[in-house]
């Protein structure tokens, strides 16, 4: 694993793979680290074209972590690996990863192209966390039931349906997972905090594609339609029957995707 120094000197660890032009990719939540691309040989796929880098965000993995947690830390994470790559980058986020990104490409002037798949932030009257089942979670966590809690949190928060959980439970990295689930919360209420601002992204011109799944929660495809209305140079596309992670429920489609706005000419 290669490391970075965040704005806030944080060390932010990435690992990187393949070879070609640059190609940075950012996970979301759920307690998730760089492994999770991993998953159904997306990260393989994307390494037979690309130098890919796969960055642990922070408190996951062998990145660091500050004492006091603060969103805009994440997106400087973000922007502090972009940076150290060098040539101009095509950036990857999923769900939190993706708003993350969002926020890093007001961050650095290193970007190529732009892939979000479904920032997730409050919209209207959907609030991104329960608070009730934050609390829920906090009490499991207190009592060290980890996996109860994060298996809690994708059921009832992300609306993993049990066959996407199990994928997930099947995977090599789901202990790290596991041991990293109390970064859940945190993320969460922060995140409801948010609040995005059209008019901060309105001269935003880099080459962005939007993600979205047509079965995913409403107000997961309304925040990313919000963000595709907004940006000048974007465009969006549905994966028809599929979710929140299309990445593992529809593998091919989603790399053909990443692949073909990837390596159109700006």
């Amino acid at each position: 694993m290669h490391k970075v120094a965040s704005a806030d000197g944080t060390q932010i660890a990435f690992e990187r793979t393949g070879s070609g032009p640059p190609l940075v990719l950012v996970h979301g939540g759920a307690a998730g680290d760089h492994t999770r691309w991993e998953l159904a040989g997306v990260r393989a796929a994307f390494a037979e074209r690309f130098t890919v880098y796969a960055m642990d965000r922070r408190g996951r993995g062998e990145s660091g972590d500050a004492a006091e947690y603060e969103m805009e830390r994440e997106s400087e994470d973000v922007a502090a690996v972009v940076d150290a790559v060098g040539d101009p980058v095509t950036l990857l986020g999923h769900s939190s990863g993706a708003l993350f990104s969002l926020e890093a490409a007001l961050r650095t002037d290193n970007l190529h192209r732009l892939i979000l798949y479904e920032p997730v932030f409050r919209i209207g009257d959907y609030e991104p966390y329960d608070a009730e089942l934050m609390a829920e979670m906090e009490t499991l966590l207190g009592d060290g039931k980890n996996e109860q809690a994060l298996v809690l949190f994708l059921r009832d928060a992300v609306h993993l349906t049990s066959d996407e959980i199990d994928v997930l439970r099947s995977a090599p990295s789901w202990q790290g997972r596991v041991e990293a689930a109390h970064t859940v919360p945190r993320e969460e209420i922060a995140g409801g905090e948010y609040e995005f601002v059209a008019a901060r992204f309105a001269d935003m011109t880099t080459p962005t594609l939007l993600l979205a799944g047509t079965e995913s929660p409403p107000p997961f495809i309304e925040a990313t339609e919000a963000v595709h209305e907004t940006l000048p140079n974007s465009r969006m596309v549905m994966f028809d029957g599929h979710g929140h992670v299309a990445m593992l429920t529809a593998t091919d489609r989603f790399i053909e995707e990443v692949l073909r706005f990837a390596r159109e000419a700006n």
